[in-house]
């Protein structure tokens, strides 16, 4: 394990309920990082996706994608980047496979496609076990915080 949820927030500005990302096990600097969400049925959204047969979001999946990237791209990134916060540009062919459930562990896999100007292009990839849930294509900048 590269890091915790503990350094994680001190990067991410993420807090429960909304930080998608437990785990960093693998990292490539500025090049790839897989990071690792423990699915649990304590999560707040299962009580209403879905009553009787709790299934994680979608949207939230993609959002776990996006704090892994965020976390790589930061971390590549310089010191003044580092005093900026990252926001969604783009989700492009987004794809759900199969359901996650709780119970499930997700490995999400972030691949850099490109870094121009200031914008970060990725492929992610999330996966239960070897089976594939998710896919999208991301795009995402860094700019000043909200005051």
């Amino acid at each position: 394990m590269l890091m915790d949820v503990n350094e994680i927030m001190k990067i991410l500005p993420h807090r429960y309920p909304f930080l998608m990302v437990d785990r960093i096990i693998e990292l490539e600097h500025g090049k790839r990082c897989v990071g690792i969400k423990n699915v649990t049925i304590n999560e707040p959204f299962f009580q209403g996706h879905f009553p009787g047969h709790p299934v994680m979001p979608g949207v939230l999946i993609v959002e776990a994608m996006a704090q892994v990237a965020g976390i790589m791209a930061y971390l590549a990134s310089d010191d003044e980047t580092k005093k900026k916060v990252s926001y969604f540009m783009s989700i492009d062919n987004a794809k759900f496979r199969k359901p996650v459930f709780p119970g499930d562990q997700l490995r999400i896999q972030i691949e850099t496609t490109f870094n121009r100007r200031g914008i970060w292009g990725v492929d992610g990839k999330a996966y239960v076990g070897e089976t594939l849930v998710t896919e999208a294509s991301l795009k995402a900048t860094f700019a000043d915080k909200a005051a």
